[in-house]
């Protein structure tokens, strides 16, 4: 049995593995804790005591794991994407100029915002280095910008780590601003190996009415097939553009519907949300094909389009409450907040928005697998406390 190691698993990563029975096949260590939990953290040290940890393979599926693995990959002469393809993906500005080389026709205008609005109002800014739209604003008026701000732990222990793969630290800080785009959102989650870039699908992003916070994810996507070979090619640019090869990927695109797709981002890790979409209908996981990247094979991916539609979906809240009660564990469903705290002082948040739950259902047709969840997430019971007004 070879051996992989999983860096800052979450819990999400913990289920996916279990239930696609990857420990009958490989000796899996899972070292450190998930580092959204984690107030201090010091990838020195870190890395530094895995080296003697056996290894074939090695794993992160959050942008920062993914740097670290891909450290540790380097160090110890194992199959992974290289650290600077991952800065590449990660880092915001570097990520557009190398989109822009090969797919110009998939890239908005974009420039940093340290000189003021370098576009007509309305425009979006966002992160240099960023995760899960925190941060993110649509500007409407210039004196928004004053109330921008960094999230500063998660950039000040990113620039420690990519400090290691001889990034300057100072360029993960700041904001890019973007050309304002519309339509409908999907994502393209792949592969590359020996520099051939594989799809394995394209899911349809859904937002809340009026929001720009996702309520659910549905795979297969409803595009033509057309459409989605467009992605797929701008794909095959792109990745290699970044330097990208021996790990998975995805790119989320705006489908204009008057134009070619747009590129939102390149994130290059898996899309570890999609991971139950995939088993359930295709029945392989996604983490099946990740390990054995991890450990130099090529998954040969080719199962097909599946029979039948699967949803993840993200039960949320548009205020803030103190969490009273939240529901028992049950499979299926990934509880994102606990009691005793309020929302705003838990869990990873839009701008709009509080996550309290994800939740995955199935169906023959797309009506039904969203039917299915509504359901269930009406069962779930949180009680919630109104927040005092502040």
């Amino acid at each position: 049995m070879r051996d992989i190691l999983v860096l800052c698993p979450q819990e999400r990563d913990l289920n996916a593995i279990s239930s696609a029975r990857l420990a009958d096949r490989y000796r899996i260590h899972f070292e450190g804790s998930d580092l959204d939990q984690l107030q201090d953290f010091d990838p020195v040290a870190f890395l530094a005591d895995l080296s003697e940890v056996p290894a074939d393979g090695v794993i992160g599926t959050k942008d920062q794991s993914a740097l670290l693995a891909a450290l540790l990959a380097e160090r110890r002469g194992l199959p992974s994407p290289t650290p600077e393809a991952l800065i590449a993906c990660q880092h915001k500005p570097t990520s557009r100029a190398r989109q822009r080389e090969v797919a110009p026709e998939a890239v908005p205008q974009f420039a940093f915002l340290d000189d003021g609005p370098p576009f007509d109002v309305p425009f979006f800014v966002k992160p240099v280095v960023g995760r899960l739209s925190q941060n993110v604003y649509r500007i409407e008026d210039t004196r928004d910008l004053l109330g921008l701000h960094e999230i500063d732990s998660y950039t000040t222990r990113y620039a420690r780590i990519a400090a290691l793969a001889g990034a300057d630290p100072e360029s993960v800080h700041g904001f890019l601003a973007e050309e304002l785009l519309s339509g409908d959102e999907v994502t393209l989650e792949g592969y590359v190996s020996g520099g051939r870039v594989t799809t394995i699908g394209v899911t349809d992003s859904v937002k809340y009415p009026g929001t720009f916070s996702f309520e659910r994810f549905e795979y297969p996507s409803s595009l033509s097939d057309g459409c989605q070979d467009e992605l797929a090619d701008v794909a095959s640019r792109v990745m290699p553009a970044l330097g990208f090869d021996d790990g998975f990927f995805n790119i989320e695109f705006f489908i204009t519907g008057t134009g070619p797709a747009q590129i939102i981002e390149v994130n290059g890790r898996i899309a570890s949300q999609f991971a139950p979409l995939v088993q359930g209908l295709h029945g392989r996981s996604t983490y099946d094909a990740l390990f054995e990247l991890a450990c130099g094979e090529d998954p040969g991916w080719e199962t097909g389009l599946p029979d039948g539609v699967a949803v993840s979906y993200v039960m949320r809240v548009f205020e803030d409450a103190f969490v009273e009660e939240v529901p028992d564990p049950e499979e299926g469903v990934e509880l994102l907040v606990r009691p005793g705290l309020f929302l705003s002082e838990q869990g990873l948040n839009d701008a709009q928005s509080y996550r309290l739950a994800i939740l995955y259902g199935f169906g023959e047709t797309r009506e039904e697998a969203v039917e299915r969840c509504l359901a269930r997430a009406e069962s779930l019971n949180f009680r919630l406390a109104p927040a005092p007004v502040r």
